[in-house]
């Protein structure tokens, strides 16, 4: 698996390389902006969502508009089951994304069970900046968006609308854990559940973070997970730090666990052990669950520590900033595949 990391990386990087501006794909000097700037996202395609997210640290942009770019970058440019538009349907073969954004002042907006707009990140930034609201769902999301100027597109894939009518010959919905997927998925299968959380500390040391996902695959029309809830999938706080989650959303909505990450930070915690603190937390409270479901979280503190831990083996994420560009790591976990 290690090897095959390696191999995703550099597939990756050669993939985005190519579309972005010429210090992002050599490493050379990205610009006085960037100084104390670093980017940090979930599994390997948060590789090319900090590639579309660097330029704005770099020319001394925002975290907030940093993250919205490479949140972006993964529901247009990415085709991947799990978000945006190439993202699976629905048990009813709906295809539903959620997204939420957090500035680090408190600031935030969400979306969820939104259909047939292409960035539903960018329309949970207007909920953030042009209403008093913090979540709109389902069909008020989607007029909001379209008065908003969103475009309204049809977005499920022929891919996805096979995989939908594969799946429905069983119509069994059994979620599976983690990354080990990549090696084995197959058209149907219901293990792909992942989100790109993708969190930023810009040169001034502000904070600001998002989530973005097409949710579980053959869920029940209408289940939202916990990437637009703030608190359970994102939560960001200048003061403190930042965290995302990703796995299976029910688990994190059960334990308000991205705040749960901040806070455990805001007690002296380091991003690490709080991480995995929350993860032992869940644990304790749904011991036989634990042993079948994934989740994974990803936390930097307002000094640009990072930390991360997962629940099973498998949870990768990348890391860019000025000094060291596109590394991605794995995270420790809790159990590993023989425990289990």
């Amino acid at each position: 698996m290690t090897s095959r990391r390696r191999f995703l990386h550099s597939s990756l990087l050669a993939a985005t390389s190519a579309a972005l501006p010429a210090f992002a794909a050599t490493g050379q000097a990205p610009g006085r902006g960037s100084a104390g700037a670093k980017l940090v996202s979930t599994w390997d395609f948060g590789v090319g969502a900090n590639q579309a997210a660097w330029p704005v640290l770099a020319a001394g942009g925002s975290a907030l508009d940093a993250v919205e770019a490479g949140a972006r970058w993964a529901e247009a440019d990415l085709c991947n089951n799990t978000v945006g538009r190439c993202g699976n349907p629905d048990r009813d073969g709906v295809l539903t994304l959620d997204a939420s954004i957090m500035d680090g002042d408190g600031r935030c907006g969400a979306v969820a069970a939104l259909e047939d707009i292409a960035h539903p990140v960018s329309v949970a930034r207007r909920v953030m900046e042009r209403t008093p609201h913090v979540l709109l769902v389902g069909a008020g999301a989607q007029q909001f968006a379209i008065e908003q100027g969103f475009p309204k597109q049809a977005l499920l894939t022929d891919k996805a609308r096979a995989a939908w009518q594969e799946w429905r010959k069983t119509s069994k919905y059994e979620p599976k854990m983690n990354a080990e997927r990549l090696d084995t998925a197959k058209p149907g299968d219901s293990s792909n559940h992942d989100t790109l959380g993708i969190l930023a500390i810009d040169a001034s040391g502000k904070l600001a973070g998002a989530c973005t996902t097409s949710g579980m695959a053959w869920k029940l029309h209408g289940r939202v997970g916990d990437s637009p809830i703030l608190g359970a999938g994102l939560y960001v706080d200048n003061e403190v730090g930042a965290a995302t989650a990703s796995g299976v959303g029910e688990e994190m909505l059960r334990n308000a666990a991205s705040f749960l990450v901040v806070e455990l930070m805001r007690q002296g915690r380091s991003p690490d052990e709080a991480c995995r603190e929350a993860i032992d937390r869940l644990v304790r409270k749904r011991p036989q669950a634990s042993k079948t479901l994934q989740v994974c979280f990803l936390a930097i503190n307002k000094h640009g520590e990072v930390g991360a831990h997962a629940l099973h083996r498998g949870f990768v994420y990348a890391v860019c900033d000025a000094g060291k560009r596109d590394a991605l790591l794995d995270s420790r976990s809790v159990y590993t595949t023989e425990q289990t």
